[in-house]
């Protein structure tokens, strides 16, 4: 498993200094970089300075996630955004998903807000031990054998509910989000998609090769909605 999956934390403190001009192009070079879940879905990344919403967190900079609102565009936001927060904590940067956090500023973006991500340089220590993760054990999250489900396991979601399940057969990985029930589903539908997306990430970067689409003949599980087969 990589080093830096093994690794990472959502940073809460930041040293609020903006990052110098030259550490931030690169950021900006890393975002064209990034590769989609689902190519054919519009989406655009825009830096901003401030943010606003529930439980915010203070952070000189700010990723502002926007998308198209189609059929598995929270996955792809969560997919992509993932391979930042991956490649800014490599970078000695902190950074953290603010769910119910929107930019303060009007974006140049027409396309609807989905999430955010603060980050900059961290006020608090960067990365933590294996043994610090808080994360169910693999028994409660999958079933079947494959390298990559550890991965998923230490993946990063909304209130660290982890309501994903994957079950590993014939080398694949099947990936399924807990259905919820109606009233939690109106405020978390969304964040969960997301954070399927995040776990599906962990599981591409570990892969040699990486091909996600819906398979006719996926296992069903009642309770789960099926997502998705990694390939």
């Amino acid at each position: 498993m990589s080093e830096i999956i093994r690794k990472r934390k959502s940073i809460r403190k930041f040293d609020l200094t903006p990052l110098d001009f030259h550490a931030l192009e690169k950021i900006k070079a890393q975002l064209t970089l990034l590769k989609p879940l689902y190519p054919d879905i519009r989406c655009s990344i825009n830096i901003a300075s401030s943010t606003k919403g529930l439980f915010n967190i203070k952070a000189p900079h700010y990723l502002i996630f926007s998308s198209e609102e189609r059929e598995g565009h929270p996955e792809n936001i969560g997919f992509i955004g993932q391979q930042m927060d991956l490649y800014l904590s490599q970078s000695g940067l902190g950074s953290c998903w603010l769910g119910a956090s929107k930019p303060s500023e009007k974006q140049s973006s027409a396309l609807p807000h989905v999430i955010c991500i603060g980050f900059g340089k961290p006020g608090e220590p960067l990365h933590r031990e294996l043994s610090e993760f808080k994360r169910k054990p693999l028994s409660e999250v999958s079933e079947g054998d494959d390298r990559r489900l550890e991965a998923a396991r230490l993946a990063p979601s909304g209130m660290n509910a982890q309501n994903w399940f994957f079950i590993a057969k014939d080398g694949k990985i099947h990936c399924y989000r807990k259905k919820l029930n109606p009233l939690k589903a109106l405020v978390l539908d969304k964040l969960s998609c997301i954070d399927m997306g995040i776990a599906i990430c962990h599981i591409a970067q570990e892969s040699d090769d990486f091909h996600f689409e819906k398979e006719a003949g996926a296992p069903q599980r009642n309770g789960l909605i099926y997502m998705g087969t990694c390939k």
